[in-house]
């Protein structure tokens, strides 16, 4: 492509374009409508009542409830409904059609006569066409009253208890089973989850391990050996220990290899499991490889294609309150210390949401609950994936609510003092249940649907769809009671009439469905583990068999697709579990179609891979070393309590240019204090060879953060300038000063202390530029913060060489520019001088235009305060005028910002100690007020005057910036606000400029490097984005779903997302810079990643180039 260059106006007109769909909202009418115990006749109630001697305070469990099975147990068209109870007789509730249901249970002898039921599944365990019922049981402690029942089906709507004849009578504490072809040999096979029963005080952490079983508390896998089940659970690789707390286990095709997986949802600290099916009877536990991060205490989970790419997600609910009331009140985070050794004894990393896993399509995730706005539903037990209103796209339930609020903060405060409990025991003569559970608050929670914008972010539209209504819910499941094509919901709720909802899509909506039942081959006739798959066009959906899903409950054996506005299918394919396939062309819609195994004639094959991927990773064998890049241990938040995020771990960077003179490009990488920078030369075979550099080891002393390579002596070759950083305040002065290193002409460099630039600072970025167009270097220094003082501004640098005589001449904006994180000279205005533009955190893009006598005073762009990393300047549309990438913070964070609700930070020594402090206001995700972030703690922690204005947790809670601060105090802070954290595109255009969001696939983890190129040789300059960031306070979460986002540039300022596989790029970890890279002719990408390895990528060499 051919660019050609014209001059523009410097009018800057600013509209930030977001690439996103309408919303797909659904307020046309209340989707569900609530039915009447008078309409169906199901009169359930899970009562639990707290007893003296069996309570919440000696049994954990007390308050999670009970589970809903679905399913045909008469085979006459309508399904069946189970409840379990914790309490009381489990009921089943037989479907007579017309919204009407019989209790059967007694006559049919599925009561159950444990004493504390949990979940409980439906499936045809013994194969003879008749769906059976399996009950899991806990609860009592001391006795074996807990022995899981199986209700075998006799056809007759009368079942006969079988459990011990079937070797399924387990004793243990069990939650739910999933009833599976795990070997492939035709039966189904079961996994029981288990909820171990062991204290889950601190000191277990690190003394319980997984790989000792446990009787009573491991999860078990029970092979069907002829109708005998058989724990196989060591030998096929199970866990069984007693840290295992399972609340949730979902089956699906996880990797696409077309055998069974498993997902483990696990509460308290214990991680959940992911195992890969190898397929010779045992699994691979792969959970740590395969995610980033997963939720702390893992509830209920389901798992469906949520993106109708083919491949499974994965959704598991937590208890994070999306208001700031119950925030403040309820949730306690780990300190990041405790965080950290959690992750060192092998329990991954946590993060106290709901986790949505998004698929890559080989079985790796990406965590992205807070870009899809549900990572926050607060005490959520089940999750089910259903498409609520046939459109196509599977939506989220989530069934909500504790019957008391036991994670109270101020009630633990009330009851670790002793003098409370005393003046109760006096008041009442002894101290019983009822008189603790009097301070023990009970709220009820609405239930959330999560409703699929198609875009991979969902609206919470509950309230508008009629399922908002508070409730202590349990157990739920999904199933077509009234044979109208769309999904009724079922809830099991405490202390409350079960709740079943009429899906009233088709009057509504009048939206297609296609309803797919299964005979399946002999051992299997409900056809668990099929997969289903219809094509329309180039749009296709999938929905896989298996029935155990959400909490404690169990769906039918059938698959419902939703279908918009289509009037035909174009195919449907059907994959058995042995791979027998059949395809069917040209359906119909709004129908039931009955799947037959016989009918199979054919057999699934994988397919081959795809097209060749645009680059390689060639690290091992072009990067002499496998460099490691080693981050110093210092902990931010010892020392500033109130920081979101860590500042010391911003290196490394990268330095790339000939500093050898042989034409080749070489590169320099930046290390943290204590590991050394280190000089990389290219050689004539193209592979880096690290040079020696003794000046560079002896100042391994300092942390450098930034650097720049520029001919100071004008003798023909590049020097070295390298500012140094980092935030431990605790090295002194010294620490923080910029290096001048000459080069000797063949690439090693020796320190000159007096030819470098008078500064001292914590530098973020060094840029040298000819802005006076003299003929020599000048140089733009950009302070990051002031260590320990983090809200108060660093002094940046504008230094004019003279003569090798540097003369500081910023002006006073410049100078006072804030945190700058990065900067770029590029001509802004078209009059072919160089002007700086500067973007750093809580800072607006920052034009500082160059007037030929030096730089005027800061142009701020309206609107785009953001958290900004990086600022790349290139001419992507070829219209003769730089474009700018700009890497902001993101929109995976449960931070949102925007011009009605920014982000506000506050800055003064509130408490006149002679230190700065500052308050981070935020928006919570359901609130109209701002309120401080801080918790309670760490704010009283940092300003301990707090604590007099804000005793409780209740009474924090409700104080917002303006009620802890006084006038006076308001009056002497400095405030900064952020109202973007879209990473972007500034685009010019006929002199004006104008902002655009980069694709949502962009916006996935906060941005530090930026490469801006024709990466794949088309004549159009793509781009690749990469970032993360770990060291988050525990209660701002993790950030790593960037593995490389590759955008492919398709000219008209269109940008498409090239998946990993496809652009061969795939990093993991905190990126913090890359470089492009010429080896023998061919573009090579260098990756440099915190306190982790260096990754080369090369182009592929293809022939047709």
């Amino acid at each position: 492509m051919t660019c050609t260059k014209f001059f523009t106006s410097p009018l800057i007109v600013l509209s930030l374009l977001v690439m996103a769909c309408e919303p797909n909202s659904l307020d046309q009418g209340l989707l569900f409508k609530e039915m009447s115990i008078d309409q169906t006749g199901v009169s359930f109630v899970n009562e639990v009542r707290d007893q003296e001697d069996f309570n919440i305070f000696n049994y954990r469990n007390f308050y999670n409830g009970g589970g809903v099975a679905i399913g045909d147990l008469n085979n006459d068209g309508w399904p069946d409904i189970y409840f379990t109870a914790n309490m009381a007789a489990n009921k089943l509730y037989l479907n007579t059609g017309n919204w009407s249901f019989e209790d059967i249970t007694e006559k049919a002898g599925v009561q159950g006569t444990r004493s504390w039921s949990t979940g409980v599944t439906m499936a045809d365990v013994n194969g003879d066409g008749w769906l059976d019922i399996y009950v899991c049981n806990s609860g009592d402690l001391e006795g074996s009253n807990k022995t899981n029942e199986l209700f075998i089906n006799q056809g007759d709507l009368t079942f006969v208890e079988s459990a011990a004849v079937f070797g399924l009578d387990d004793h243990g504490y069990s939650t739910h089973a999933s009833f599976f072809d795990f070997d492939g040999d035709g039966d189904l096979d079961c996994y029981l989850l288990n909820n171990s029963f062991k204290s889950i005080d601190r000191v277990e952490l690190f003394t319980q391990r997984r790989e000792l079983r446990d009787t009573l508390g491991g999860d078990k896998l029970l092979r069907n050996d002829n109708g005998l089940f058989t724990d196989i659970s060591a030998e096929a690789g199970i866990y069984g220990g007693a840290v295992g707390f399972g609340l949730g286990v979902s089956v699906s095709d996880l990797n696409g290899d077309m055998r069974p997986d498993l997902y483990i949802a696990n509460d308290f600290w214990e991680r959940d499991y992911l195992y890969l099916n190898v397929g010779d009877g045992t699994f691979s536990e792969e959970i740590v490889s395969r995610t980033d991060v997963v939720s702390g205490s893992s509830m209920g989970a389901d798992v469906a294609d949520l993106n109708n790419d083919g491949f499974p997600e994965i959704f598991t609910t937590e208890m994070l309150p999306p208001d700031n009331q119950r925030l403040k009140t309820m949730t306690r985070f780990d300190e990041t210390n405790v965080k950290e050794l959690k992750v060192r004894a092998d329990y991954h990393i946590q993060v106290l949401q709901n986790c949505l896993h998004f698929n890559d399509g080989n079985g790796n995730f990406q965590e992205l609950a807070a870009l899809a706005n549900t990572e926050a539903s607060d005490w959520s037990w089940g999750a089910l994936i259903f498409d609520m209103d046939n459109d196509g796209w599977k939506d989220i339930f989530v069934s909500n609510g504790i019957l008391r609020d036991i994670t109270s903060m101020d009630f633990a405060s009330f009851a670790s003092d002793r003098e409370n409990i005393k003046k109760i025991v006096q008041k009442e003569g002894k101290l019983n249940v009822n008189d603790l559970l009097a301070y023990l608050p009970s709220t009820k929670i609405s239930n959330y649907a999560y409703i699929n914008q198609r875009n991979r972010t969902f609206i919470n539209q509950a309230d508008s769809l009629g399922l908002g209504i508070p409730s202590f819910s349990n157990g739920s499941a999904y199933a077509d009671l009234d044979n109208d094509g769309d999904l009724d919901l079922i809830v099991n709720n405490i202390n409350a009439p079960a709740s079943i909802y009429q899906n009233q899509t088709d009057t509504l909506f009048g939206h297609a469905y296609l309803k797919v039942k299964f005979q399946g081959p002999e051992k299997n006739p409900f056809g668990i583990g099929a997969r289903v798959t219809v094509y329309s066009g180039d749009k296709r959906q999938r929905l896989e068999n298996f029935t155990s899903r959400g909490f404690q409950s169990s769906v039918e054996p059938v698959v419902n697709f939703g279908l918009g506005s289509l009037q035909r299918l174009d195919s449907l394919e059907v994959v058995w579990p042995d791979l027998k396939r059949q395809t069917l062309r040209d359906l119909v819609v709004n129908t039931v179609l009955t799947l037959s195994y016989p009918d199979a004639d054919d057999t699934f094959r994988q397919t081959e891979p795809g097209a060749q991927s645009l680059y390689s990773e060639v690290t091992q064998t072009t990067l002499e070393g496998n460099y490691r890049h080693k981050e110093n241990d210092f902990n931010d938040f010892n020392h500033e309590r109130l920081l979101p995020r860590k500042l010391s771990t911003q290196g490394p960077r990268v330095i790339e240019g000939d500093v050898d003179g042989d034409g080749k490009d070489d590169f320099i990488l930046l290390g943290a204090f204590g590991d050394p920078d280190k000089v990389f030369l290219q050689e004539s075979n193209g592979r880096f060879k690290q040079k020696p550099q003794g000046s560079l080891l002896r100042d391994s002393i300092f942390e450098s953060t930034c650097g720049v390579l520029f001919d100071l002596d004008q003798d023909g070759d590049l020097d070295l300038l390298i500012g140094s950083g980092g935030n431990e305040f605790n090295r002194g002065l010294d620490a923080h000063v910029l290096r001048y290193y000459d080069n000797n002409g063949h690439g090693v460099f020796n320190r000159s202390v007096e030819r470098a630039p008078r500064a001292i600072g914590n530098f973020s970025c060094i840029l040298a530029e000819d802005f006076d167009q003299d003929g020599d270097q000048d140089l733009f220094v950009g302070g990051r913060v002031i260590p320990g003082n983090y809200g108060l501004i660093p002094r940046s640098f504008l230094f004019r060489n003279d003569n090798g005589l540097w003369t500081n001449v910023e002006p006073q904006s410049l100078g006072g520019a804030g945190m700058v994180t990065d900067a770029v000279w590029s001509d802004f205005n078209g009059d072919d001088r160089k002007d700086l533009i500067v973007v750093g955190e809580w800072l607006p893009v920052s034009v500082y235009l160059n007037n030929g006598q030096g730089l005027e005073e800061a142009y701020a762009i309206p609107g785009t305060n953001g958290w900004w990393n990086r600022i790349e300047a290139v001419d992507l549309d070829c219209d003769g005028m730089d474009d700018y990438v700009l890497g902001n913070w993101g929109l995976n964070t449960k931070f949102k910002a925007s011009i009605e609700k920014p982000l506000t930070m506050y800055v003064n020594d509130f408490d006149k100690n002679g230190k700065s402090e500052f308050i981070l206001n935020w928006y919570p995700q359901v609130e109209d007020q701002s309120y401080p972030f801080a918790s309670k703690m760490d704010i009283t922690g940092q300003i301990p005057g707090i604590k007099k204005k804000a005793v409780t947790y209740e009474q924090y809670a409700g104080s917002t910036y303006e009620t802890l601060f006084d006038e006076q105090q308001r009056a002497e802070a400095a405030s900064y606000s952020v109202s973007l954290l879209q990473s972007a595109v500034l685009w010019s255009n006929d002199g004006d400029y104008q902002l655009e969001a980069l694709p949502l696939e962009a916006q996935v983890a906060p941005i530090y490097a930026i490469v801006a190129d024709d990466m794949d040789n088309d004549g159009i300059k793509d781009l690749l984005l990469l970032g993360n960031f770990h060291g988050l306070k525990p209660e701002v979460g993790f950030q790593s779903a960037n593995k490389g986002v590759f955008l492919k540039g398709e000219g008209n300022r269109a940008f498409t997302y090239v998946t990993n596989a496809q652009s061969g790029i795939t990093v993991n970890g905190e990126v913090r810079d890359a470089s492009l890279l010429d080896i023998d002719g061919q573009k090579a990408i260098l990756v440099a990643r915190n306190n982790q390895e260096a990754l080369l990528f090369s182009r592929a060499k293809r022939e047709a180039e």
